[in-house]
């Protein structure tokens, strides 16, 4: 993937930070760097979610630095940080169900974390920062789609962390006179996202468990919707966001995903057609903390940050599908 440019300017003469790089979103923003020739490219992970495996193509490049370090200590974000031009902040605990379990390691991870990476941006006079936000700030809201203005109240301790993130950078843009963009993911999906674990997302999770005639729970009714985004997209948003030289996009937060919606009922029936699966899945009871349905106005970040999404559910799927049989 990433063979299209989503920038036109050089990115040679610059160094980026990314967060959280040998996870899912983050290692896919290192590939697409080190492939457009970026200056210098340093990943700061503790692999307690991230993977080796995310960020094994890039240790023989040149351009490429690791630094095994974890952003709830500001000395390792520091360290990061030294001779940075932007950075983008994808280091986080991701999961509605963890944050309900772990509240406090949610916060301490996805609250006291990202202003740690404020502070030593802030610092290294990084020229800025871009952030993932999510989705689940919109909570309780019944409007639909959703506009970047109207949030409701959080419905669970992971949707405040990332509303507390928003809030922090809207402070730091003012106070310290930062370049602060923040990007509300919906649902991305694509190569690299782990389908193990408890705390598994929907599509690798029922891609695995297909491939491996293992049993599949839907929670609820199945008809719960969301803005299903190929990882691809989200790569984009980032450069954009990054590179952007328009100044009143500075300082925003943006949805990003393709302003569309399915049900979780036939994204499943999607992924079980793509691999030829007869298997049924067990519905059991709502989860709770989950948002009914979500699709997202992406008009702000296609007028703002000039994004476009390039790929939709069902080519995006097909990627996906086709990278876990590879892998299998």
């Amino acid at each position: 993937m990433y063979e299209k440019a989503f920038h036109t300017i050089d990115i040679s003469k610059y160094s980026f930070l990314v967060t959280g790089g040998a996870g899912f979103i983050g290692s896919n923003i290192v590939e697409y760097l080190l492939k457009h020739n970026a200056g210098k490219v340093v990943v700061l992970d503790d692999l307690s979610t991230g993977s080796v495996e995310n960020i094994k193509l890039f240790e023989k490049h040149p351009n490429y630095t690791f630094i095994n370090g974890d952003i709830r200590n500001l000395d390792d974000c520091k360290k990061a940080c030294e001779g940075i031009d932007f950075v983008t902040h994808q280091g986080a605990l991701g999961s509605v169900p963890r944050s309900i379990e772990n509240p406090l390691a949610t916060h301490n991870v996805n609250a006291t974390g990202f202003i740690n990476v404020l502070i030593a941006a802030r610092d290294a006079k990084v020229k800025r920062i871009v952030y993932a936000s999510s989705s689940s700030v919109y909570g309780d809201l019944n409007e639909s789609p959703k506009v970047e203005a109207r949030i409701g109240k959080p419905l669970s301790p992971y949707a405040v962390s990332k509303l507390v993130n928003e809030q922090y950078a809207a402070i730091f843009s003012t106070t310290y006179n930062m370049e602060i963009i923040g990007l509300r993911y919906f649902n991305i999906f694509g190569p690299r996202q782990n389908p193990n674990g408890a705390y598994a997302a929907a599509i690798p999770l029922f891609i695995k468990s297909l491939m491996d005639n293992e049993k599949i729970y839907i929670n609820g009714d199945g008809e719960q919707s969301r803005d299903f985004t190929f990882v691809e997209n989200a790569v984009q948003a980032n450069i954009k966001a990054l590179l952007c030289a328009d100044s009143s996009a500075i300082n925003k937060v943006y949805n990003i995903a393709c302003g569309d919606s399915i049900s979780v009922n036939a994204m499943f029936n999607s992924i079980r057609k793509s691999l030829g699966s007869n298997m049924e899945a067990i519905h059991r009871a709502e989860r709770f903390g989950d948002v009914k349905n979500s699709k997202a106005n992406i008009d702000a970040a296609k007028k703002a940050l000039d994004y476009s999404p390039t790929l939709g559910f069902d080519e995006g799927l097909k990627i996906t599908v086709n990278y876990f049989k590879n892998k299998k």
